[in-house]
């Protein structure tokens, strides 16, 4: 053993066993003694040995172990293992002669363990070199494929060898086969547990991984093992702020495909999807960006939806119907909450996430909204053709409202050509039902000159077609193309109404200030002004001469002798910001509302539990928040000084 710790090599460990058994055979009795008295010699003898062993023996013999792997002809074997342990006649392993002499010792009884974890590693680096970050073709089977033909013939000279055909080396090697295959399974189903986040991504190119995984957890249990990496994945690269919404949704989907080749079932679908579900339900966007994909909007990306799949209606879990012959248990493993006939679609699935559908219906208004505004052709096929496909998923009572705003915008545009057909006008304005379209950003100003003339005639001509409806303008909304002549040159851009307001102000008189500016047209913010005004520098029309003052450039300067040449500025981009609020700005006008109740109660009541003002909020018209969302709310009016909380009793800071 000296030798071979100053020198780790098999050969001085074989050497070692060359020793003990050459004087196991010197000192053995006679074969007249009998069985009894060379069985007792035997296991004195092998009694002695392993006790004066050294720890290191252990691992020398393992790396011998090893070593005879790569002994398969005796073109591979080394000279000293066929001198230490020859074999006598012809013997298809150059080594059958050291493992006779293992038995003899006793080393294969006692090692066994080590034998057998010699194969186990040599099956885990194969598997992980070969089949590593491999997910388009199935490699279970060329694995077990490979098992058969390397490591079964390598075991049946230490376990088989005495058998005289091959169908009692089959019975002799069945236990070890099947321990072997085994660890196949389980170190491929652990291989692909660790990739299982990198092939959901991959999905659908990775399906094939999916299917050998699912056959893995058939023959080993690593289920459990499996929820737990993946939800650990998804919580260290998924759920975490730098994440996008529409990635999470994205990648959710994918989970959900995935995991149903590998569970049928869903029971792992459950256990993984309950913290992204939890996360997405917090997260302000979720809601949108499932409409958006509802809808087919190209900007967000992939879509979330399979084209492929049939369009059906929502689905909703039932209840277990014990009657159904057809009727099955669940899964052993499945949770308290789960339940077998949770909803199958994809679009079932996400809107689950919420507990109402009020919620996605309001927010496929808004999007609808903004999209119908955005329209300049008036080809609303697109629109029309969604609408139809979300009463098939909603219902009809659910998109009555969609419905009505899409007939506006149709009625608008005959509305329009009647009027220009009895008098020319340059404006082409939509005419919408407000009690059936969402709440439109306000901050009304008043058109100037041309602008306003222009409303007024167009105001007139309607009331003659609609005598029962009268006009209300919001004049922030909209774009206007105009063209500007001045002195050398013409300029031409489309414009939002503020900035047409702003160089409508400048042909009557060439100076103003922000403040006068802000003052002549009505209410709007400093910000806004500031920005529509920047828009006409940039166009070289106005120059800031000094903070807050604005000129009208009549003749371009030198600084604008290239716009000067070009002869007409480019079109400058109109604000794109939706005219339409989203649901989480109606929500908190709605909350600014309900503070006036709140207000009261606490100036009439004293302090209020939370509880006690959500039961009394009920009463409200219009009011549908649950105790988490006044929880909310309370807490952001505590921040600003508005109450005061102490042992969970909210009252007015005074």
């Amino acid at each position: 053993m000296s030798r071979y710790m100053t020198e780790p090599e098999p050969e001085h460990i074989a050497t070692l066993i060359h020793v003990l058994v050459r004087w196991h055979r010197a000192w053995a009795p006679i074969q007249e003694m009998g069985p009894t008295v060379m069985g007792t010699f035997t296991i004195t003898y092998q009694t002695h040995v392993f006790s004066i062993l050294p720890p290191e023996f252990s691992k020398g013999f393992k790396e011998l172990i090893a070593y005879t792997f790569q002994v398969t002809s005796p073109d591979t074997c080394p000279d000293w293992l066929t001198k230490l342990f020859p074999c006598q006649g012809k013997s298809p392993r150059p080594d059958l002669g050291l493992w006779m002499t293992f038995d003899e010792l006793g080393l294969t009884e006692r090692y066994e363990s080590l034998i057998l974890s010699v194969c186990y590693e040599r099956i885990e680096t194969h598997i992980t070199e070969t089949c590593s970050k491999v997910w388009d073709q199935q490699m279970l089977q060329p694995m077990r494929s490979w098992m058969s033909d390397v490591i079964i013939p390598w075991l049946i000279t230490p376990y088989a060898r005495e058998a005289r055909t091959a169908d009692e080396a089959a019975i002799l090697m069945r236990s070890v086969g099947s321990r072997l295959d085994y660890h196949v399974c389980k170190t491929f189903a652990d291989l692909r547990t660790n990739e299982l986040f990198d092939i959901i991504i991959d999905f659908p190119d990775s399906k094939p991984a999916l299917e050998d995984l699912k056959d893995c957890l058939q023959r080993v249990d690593q289920r459990s093992h499996l929820v737990q990496s993946l939800r650990k994945s998804n919580r260290r690269r998924l759920l975490h702020p730098g994440a996008d919404t529409k990635l999470i949704l994205t990648q959710y989907v994918s989970i959900i495909r995935c995991l149903r080749i590998v569970d049928p079932q869903g029971v792992l679908l459950f256990k993984v999807a309950d913290p992204i579900r939890r996360y997405l339900r917090d997260r302000p966007d979720t809601i949108r960006c499932i409409v958006a994909s509802l809808v087919g909007d190209g900007e967000s990306g992939d879509s979330l939806v399979d084209e492929n799949e049939p369009i059906q209606p929502l689905q909703q879990a039932q209840f277990d119907d014990y009657t159904d012959h057809k009727w099955e248990p669940e899964p052993i493993d499945a949770g308290p909450e789960f339940r077998t006939n949770k909803p199958s679609d994809i679009i079932s699935t996400l809107i689950s996430i919420y507990d109402s559908q009020e919620l996605f219906v309001k927010e496929l208004q808004v999007l609808l909204a903004q999209r119908l505004l955005a329209i300049k052709d008036g080809n609303f096929d697109r629109e029309r053709r969604n609408i139809e496909i979300l009463k098939i998923r909603f219902g009809e009572a659910a998109l009555q409202v969609c419905e009505v705003m899409l007939k506006d915008m149709t009625d608008s545009k005959r509305t329009d050509q009647h009027i220009q057909a009895q008098k020319r006008s340059d404006m082409h304005p939509t005419v919408i039902s407000r009690h059936f379209w969402p709440p439109l950003q306000t901050n009304t100003f008043v058109m100037p000159g041309q602008f306003r003339q222009i409303q007024e005639d167009y105001a007139r001509e309607f009331s003659l077609f609609k005598p029962d409806k009268k006009l209300v303008w919001m004049s922030h909304l909209g774009s206007i193309n105009l063209e500007l002549e001045l002195d050398d040159r013409t300029v031409g851009a489309e414009v939002p109404p503020l900035e047409a307001a702003f160089i409508e102000l400048t042909s009557r008189v060439d100076e103003w200030t922000v403040a006068e500016l802000i003052a002549k047209i009505g209410s709007i913010e400093r910000p806004a002004a500031l920005k529509a005004l920047t828009t006409w520098v940039e166009l070289g029309v106005l120059k800031e001469d000094t903070p807050d003052r604005y000129r009208l450039l009549k003749v371009a300067e030198a600084a604008n002798s290239n716009s000067k040449a070009s002869g007409k500025q480019p079109t400058a981009a109109v604000d794109e910001l939706p005219p339409v609020q989203t649901v989480q700005q109606q929500q908190a006008e709605q909350m600014r509302v309900f503070w006036k109740f709140i207000e009261g109660m606490l100036k009439n009541l004293g302090q209020l539990p939370l509880d006690r003002i959500q039961q009394m909020l009920k009463f409200a018209p219009d009011y549908n928040r649950n105790i988490d969302q006044l929880a909310a709310f309370m807490e952001a009016a505590r921040r600003e000084g508005l109450v005061a909380v102490n042992n969970g009793m909210w009252k007015l800071q005074k």
